[in-house]
């Protein structure tokens, strides 16, 4: 054990048990009955456990244990931030700090398997959970695997006998703490901090502050992952939101091989955005696009996808019968679609093209406004076309009317000017997507806009509604925009005017070739 978790932390063959203070965010009545079995859990533990419930009403009574009534804020989401005053006035009594909502069953097995990987850690990284659901057929469901959230390969290292890998998404809705960590987290200053939001929404912020704000940075043990599951009682986002069993079993494999040096952590170029709720991050869960199938040429007999995450779409064409290549986002989330036959290039964007294959269709889809120098990504792109090649290039509308909300949010949060430095992403419209194709010697073939979900509130409509507007206001209101390329030169009359409508004040218009 080194010196920083002798400090505070015992092992579980020690004979001093470390003293817990944990900390139950429970607003309502109706999460109760997930709050009494939490608590029974807590009181059948072997360790010293001081349980301490948060709420807007008295649970005392119903609980059997120590609750402390009052909010933060007025918003109601607020309450999870109430912990933190509670840590910090108690920060010398305890031992272990374990913060969680009135859902997560942390059992005595986490927590002490908690103490053993810490024993190896050092002081700035924290050992860190996975939330599983179980379905009515009893399948796992891991809610916190979805969207854009992944695997950072760069990350992976041993830890005596532990491989521990970053998770991108740090909230669990629960944490662990020793004391000296928590010492840490309150001298940085970023601890004891009013309700906020940022990254996530206040409930999650509350329970991710000490790693996005405090300078420690969580690690899921996934050599170990059973010990560092944790079971969202609710089951809520079972058959809505997750990966099941399988799929991070394959992503598991990865990561050890990443650890023994038998894979390269190596990520195709950076795809989460700086923006509020990481607004036009890359989704590597993103669904299959019918609006992208449908662009495939019938001819085609070989695609290569760029930047493919979960495989969804490449799925469905290799379904077709078509060979189906594809340069992954990463090798970790690469291994479902390797798993159902995709053929895998393995490469980083630098490196894109040393593999001159030539393909019949290459896709690129919502990906291009996060390449560092789209246009460099462009060229690596029409290195893979023949003459007869096309290409379908797809980008979120960063410069609808949502988009425009974010750049705005983004200037404000940063101080500056949200450029790509700032922002982690290109603010791009149609006309900015023909600008950087025509740059790149790509020819434009044709360009459509994709309505938002009629749903998705005011911007959903909207979007729908655009679609029986003029060409130049559709694309502009539209949630994406989709573009077919060929590898010809742009040198024709029709391209240099889409070039010259790429000027601020120009309008939007469809470009069709012949």
């Amino acid at each position: 054990m080194n010196e920083h978790a002798a400090q505070h932390v015992t092992r579980q063959d020690s004979r001093r048990l470390p003293h817990v203070l944990v900390a139950i965010a429970s607003y309502g009545t109706s999460n109760d009955g997930y709050l009494e079995r939490v608590t029974r859990e807590y009181e059948s533990m072997s360790l010293a456990i001081d349980v301490v419930v948060l709420s807007n009403i008295d649970k005392s009574a119903k609980s059997g244990v120590e609750c402390i009534v009052g909010m933060p804020a007025r918003n109601p989401w607020s309450l999870p931030f109430a912990h933190k005053k509670l840590f910090a006035e108690r920060r010398d009594q305890y031992d272990l700090f374990i913060y969680s909502e009135d859902d997560i069953l942390i059992t005595e097995r986490n927590i002490r398997a908690w103490l053993e990987v810490t024993s190896f850690l050092p002081p700035d990284e924290v050992a860190g959970f996975l939330r599983v659901e179980f379905g009515e057929d009893g399948e796992l469901n891991y809610p916190d695997i979805h969207a854009h959230f992944h695997w950072d390969p760069s990350s992976v290292r041993r830890r005596g006998d532990y491989t521990l890998a970053h998770f991108t998404n740090e909230h669990a809705a629960c944490f662990v703490l020793t004391r000296e960590q928590l010492a840490n987290a309150l001298h940085s200053g970023g601890f004891e901090v009013a309700p906020h939001q940022g990254k996530y929404d206040l409930a999650c912020t509350a329970a991710t502050d000490p790693y996005t704000q405090c300078g420690l940075r969580k690690l899921v043990p996934v050599s170990h992952l059973q010990d560092f599951t944790v079971h969202h009682l609710t089951n809520r986002y079972v058959g809505r939101m997750g990966i099941g069993d399988e799929e991070l079993g394959r992503q598991k494999a990865i990561l050890l091989q990443i650890a023994d040096g038998r894979r390269s952590p190596y990520s195709l170029l950076p795809t989460e955005t700086r923006l509020r709720r990481a607004s036009f991050s890359k989704d590597y869960y993103e669904p299959e696009s019918e609006a992208t199938i449908a662009l495939v040429p019938a001819s085609a007999r070989s695609v290569l996808s760029i930047g493919c995450g979960s495989g969804k779409t490449e799925k469905r064409l290799q379904a077709r019968g078509l060979h189906v290549t594809a340069i992954p986002l990463d090798p970790v989330i690469a291994a479902g679609p390797a798993g159902d036959g995709i053929e895998m290039i393995y490469t980083d964007l630098d490196d894109i093209g040393s593999n001159r294959a030539a393909y019949d269709c290459v896709l690129c889809l919502n990906l291009l406004h996060l390449a560092p120098d789209p246009r460099k990504l462009l060229l690596r792109l029409r290195s893979f076309m023949h003459e007869r090649s096309i290409a379908v290039i797809q980008i979120p509308n960063t410069l609808s009317p949502r988009g425009v909300r974010s750049y705005l949010r983004a200037s404000l949060q940063s101080g500056r000017s949200s450029g790509y430095e700032a922002a982690g992403v290109h603010f791009a419209s149609a006309r900015k997507l023909a600008s950087w194709c025509v740059e790149s010697g790509l020819r434009i073939e044709t360009m459509l806009g994709i309505p938002a979900d009629p749903g998705d509130g005011l911007f959903g409509m909207t979007s729908w509604l655009s679609e029986f507007a003029p060409r130049s206001l559709s694309l502009g209101l539209s949630a994406s925009i989709i573009a077919t390329v060929s590898g010809g030169k742009p040198n024709d009359d029709r391209i240099a005017e889409w070039a010259a409508s790429s000027e601020p004040n120009g309008s939007a218009v469809e470009v069709r070739s012949d």
